[in-house]
């Protein structure tokens, strides 16, 4: 895991090497083992890499790396977990032991297209063609590690931070207000967009190229299955070990490395399930982690976990003094405001587990996949029952929002152009399909790059590396081809799916349905039941108990807000002391005021 950079320009600049220089020096934290570039095409082109040792940890690794014809030079970010079959299939003059060298290889035997149909993994790259004299810059299936860029008819920069970008000197930071409605929707800013004007992400599954002519094309090589089961004749037991095998596959894949590796064990199936089958697979004992507060945590559940599997166990309590602290320097890190409190847990946990070890697993994905949001996932179920005259799009993101509509028009005075034009499409997507398939492939289009930035910004910033076996492609297409849709979201009977058709999903998730069944179900042979039969919680911050602390620093006179539409912070915390959540949309709102505080407020061109 590392962190890549580059300049493709159309006119030589006599400032390259030391621009390349600060954009590798802005990613450190991704990559503190090593550092290097190179200058080709004339001058013209810099590809940097900021390198974290996981695979082949010898200097011989180190990139921007070379072809043996010298034909492409890659800067890689990632993990290609099937590496070492593609290896065994390649006639190639190998020189290390490195995934890098592997991707060379398919670049140089058959070209772009056949690297990225192969590749089981998280990646994003850039890959320079010396011959051509083309760029192409690739990203993941699901977009797991990020990779964004900076195009215009002169210049082309990219990262896969958007501080490195910046730090090139060649781009000023503007803020793209239209982003700041996605953000208090969604909690992320959707593709291919970001709080930067002109600066964009590659989206995920797709590869960009630039050829001489400085033509910029997109191609998507991935997309998320089309195919939905939706049968209602199946042998339980058989889609159960057939899901069970595929999971287990992609778990053991993912703990592949020459560094030390762990777990993240917060007490909730997903992370307990990963815990357990690592460590039945796994001579070593595993070390886990996980992190509360006083007021809030889930230890005890837990502990449970780690004393069944003799983890080498690790608890981290956070307070709300260091928690306000920790917020602000996340947020540096992520060059984005912060999308849910857990963030700042997360990252004071990666900074603890790097002591010991430098790859975990974590279990995002879970969810999204197998129907964990009871609430929202049942959305077609009440959808039908209420029969309004709205379209299901309508009802759905009314639904799925964060922050209501009604008080984001009131506060912002952005343009909402791009919500609308977002609105139009995604409706029209919802009306082709049934409304089960909907749900699915919007979270898997859409709301895991959230969660995604997420775990790459709290683990990357303290040099380590996660890995999400639930976000393996080959197991999401599985799982949409053979697991049953009403084996993920489950009624306890006939009756209790009747008794729901007068009531909302917000009312009886969870105690009329079982939402991750089948999950939940392998679990049964690997956790105690306590475990297996509790209901969701997320990652739990106390914000609510920390009310009077958001609401003292929203209104600190270095809180200036210039861009709330002519309101006040005291109008913005009494809105917010009048919602169900005001704290939390409080704390989003902090969030974005510290963000543009950061960025938007020095000079960043030199």
């Amino acid at each position: 895991m590392c962190g890549i950079n580059g300049i493709f320009l159309k006119n030589h600049d006599r400032q390259l090497t030391e621009r390349i220089s600060r954009m590798n020096e802005a990613l450190i934290h991704r990559g503190p083992d090593a550092g290097s570039f190179m200058i080709v095409n004339e001058g013209k082109t810099a590809l940097g890499h900021r390198r974290l040792s996981i695979i082949d940890l010898d200097i011989r690794s180190t990139q921007p790396m070379a072809s043996a014809s010298g034909r492409w030079i890659l800067s890689y970010n990632g993990e290609v977990y099937n590496y070492r079959d593609i290896k065994a299939n390649l006639d190639y003059p190998y020189k290390t032991q490195s995934d890098t060298e592997v991707l060379l290889s398919c670049l140089e035997c058959f070209g772009i297209d056949e690297l990225l149909k192969i590749c089981n993994g998280m990646f994003a790259f850039a890959a320079y063609d010396t011959w051509e004299k083309e760029l192409y810059l690739c990203r993941d299936r699901l977009g797991i590690k990020p990779l964004y860029y900076y195009y215009d008819e002169d210049k082309i920069i990219f990262s896969s931070e958007i501080k490195g970008i910046l730090s090139s000197g060649l781009v000023e930071a503007v803020l793209d207000e239209e982003s700041i409605d996605d953000y208090l929707g969604y909690r992320y800013v959707r593709e291919p967009f970001t709080f930067f004007k002109n600066i964009l992400q590659v989206k995920a599954g797709t590869c960009l190229c630039i050829g001489k002519g400085r033509k910029l094309t997109e191609k998507r090589y991935w997309k998320v299955p089309k195919v939905f089961n939706k049968e209602e004749k199946y042998d339980e037991e058989q889609v159960k070990r057939g899901l069970e095998e595929r999971l287990k596959t992609a778990v053991l894949q993912r703990t592949v490395a020459d560094v030390p590796l762990g777990t993240y064990l917060s007490g909730g199936i997903d992370s307990s399930l990963l815990t357990a089958m690592v460590a039945e697979n796994t001579k070593e004992r595993v070390n886990t982690y996980t992190i509360g507060f006083s007021e809030l945590n889930e230890f005890e559940y837990s502990r449970m976990v780690a004393k069944q599997y003799r983890t080498l166990h690790h608890e981290i309590l956070m307070s709300r003094g260091n928690y306000l602290e920790e917020m602000q320097r996340v947020i540096s890190f992520k060059d984005a405001p912060l999308g849910v409190p857990n963030e700042v847990p997360l990252a004071v946990m990666s900074k603890e587990l790097k002591k010991n070890i430098t790859v975990v697993l974590s279990g995002e994905g879970a969810d999204e996949l197998m129907g964990g949001y009871g609430r929202i996932f049942r959305s077609p179920f009440d959808y039908e029952n209420d029969n309004p005259k709205e379209s299901f799009y309508d009802y759905f993101i009314r639904k799925y929002e964060y922050v209501p509509r009604s008080f984001r028009d009131e506060f912002l005075t952005g343009s909402l152009r791009r919500r609308e034009a977002f609105d139009e499409k995604i409706r029209q997507k919802f009306s082709d399909r049934e409304n089960e398939y909907n749900v699915f492939s919007f979270f898997h289009k859409y709301h895991i790059k959230g969660l995604l930035q997420r775990v790459d910004t709290t683990t990357m910033l303290a040099s380590v590396e996660a890995r999400v076996p639930f976000l393996d492609h080959e197991l999401i297409e599985y799982v949409y081809e053979n697991v049953p849709c009403q084996m993920k979201l489950k009624w306890k009977s006939g009756k209790a799916k009747e008794e729901a058709r007068t009531k909302s999903a917000a009312d009886y998730s969870e105690i009329l349905d079982t939402p991750k069944y089948l999950l939940r179900q392998i679990a049964y042979d690997y956790l105690p039941a306590v475990v297996v039969d509790r209901k969701k919680v997320g990652f739990p911050v106390p914000l609510k108990q920390w009310n009077e602390e958001l609401k003292a620093f929203i209104l600190r006179e270095d809180m200036e807000f210039k861009w709330l539409g002519g309101h006040t912070p005291e109008e913005l915390a009494k809105k917010c002391g009048q919602m169900s959540a005001g704290s939390q949309i409080l704390w989003m709102f902090l969030n974005l005021e510290l963000f543009i505080q950061m960025y938007f407020a020095k000079e960043w061109r030199w």
